[in-house]
């Protein structure tokens, strides 16, 4: 019998052994964490929800000793752009705090998050549970979701090219919009609009607008927006009022999607489950969340 109560412990406490990585959200509601490159190359890196893989700037590849590049690749990728080019580095080791990934495939390309050398993504989880949590800040990797699940609001999520996309409520003048988001936590504004939602749906007579803003992805495409304020965006049961927002102008031809980015995200405590199939959200001590009615069901 105390076998079994033993085993019966340890199977319950198996979450005791997740990963915890610390991380140190920066000025532009980025994501840091610390990292070492093949034993030899201390480096920032962005967690980055949009990232399909591990890519290391142009500035920083110059100032690493143990890099070797050895093909290039015409696939990669940017939400902001088509495919580029760019140097492939394979077979590299990455540690995060205790834990050894091994056989890792670098790229390289321009930017990433002010204060960082470069980002990866949930990728590099695969398979496993990853908690973001701002309060503590920490990233919690583990095998299963937490005991305390239920009291988190359930999304679903949609994938595309390895990007996780949800769905929220806007109120746009008179209108409740049910739009879907990109989960962008490599972009530190609210949110972005893509040009084509913003044109059917009128919002640069719909909403205020407070000034223009240009911005640009890993590969220097360059988007331009115009700032707004959103009246209320709500996910789930949680109502956001006043979310800084912007629509696009321009990238025409280029990929258009909508963004929820790293000042709405750094709200919630957050959780994607192991197959990427469902976002858990509550709102931690950094919410705004405003203590009005919900919207009306959204449509």
């Amino acid at each position: 019998m105390r076998k079994l109560y033993t085993l019966f412990i340890l199977l319950s406490a198996g979450d005791l052994f997740a990963q915890h990585i610390p991380f140190r959200l920066t000025e532009h509601n980025n994501i840091a964490i610390q990292a070492v490159l093949n034993g030899r190359d201390t480096v920032q890196l962005m967690f980055h929800t949009a990232a399909s893989e591990l890519t290391l700037t142009e500035e920083a590849v110059q100032k690493t000793r143990s890099l070797q590049f050895t093909g290039s690749a015409d696939s990669v990728k940017s939400w902001g752009g088509d495919a580029h080019s760019s140097r492939i580095s394979e077979h590299n080791t990455l540690q995060i705090g205790r834990v050894l990934y091994k056989d890792i495939r670098i790229a390289e390309n321009r930017n990433s998050g002010p204060g960082t050398d470069g980002k990866f993504g949930p990728d590099l989880f695969t398979g496993k549970v990853i908690g973001i949590d701002f309060d503590k800040g920490r990233l919690l990797v583990r095998s299963r979701l937490p005991h305390n699940i239920r009291r988190y609001d359930k999304i679903p999520l949609r994938v595309q090219q390895d990007m996780l996309f949800m769905e929220a409520g806007c109120i746009a003048g008179t209108d409740t919009l049910r739009h879907s988001f990109l989960v962008h936590s490599g972009y530190g504004g609210g949110i972005l609009f893509n040009d084509t939602f913003a044109e059917e749906n009128r919002l640069g007579e719909k909403l205020p607008v407070t000034g223009e803003k240009e911005l640009r992805d890993s590969f220097g495409n360059v988007i331009k927006t115009k700032k707004a304020l959103l009246p209320l965006l709500q996910i789930g049961r949680t109502a956001l009022p006043n979310v800084q927002a912007g629509f696009f102008e321009g990238a025409v031809g280029r990929q258009k999607m909508s963004v929820l980015g790293g000042d709405v995200l750094k709200q919630f405590h957050i959780i994607l489950d192991a197959e990427r199939r469902f976002i858990y959200l509550r709102p931690n001590r950094r919410s705004q969340q405003s203590q009005a009615p919900q919207l009306s069901p959204l449509r």
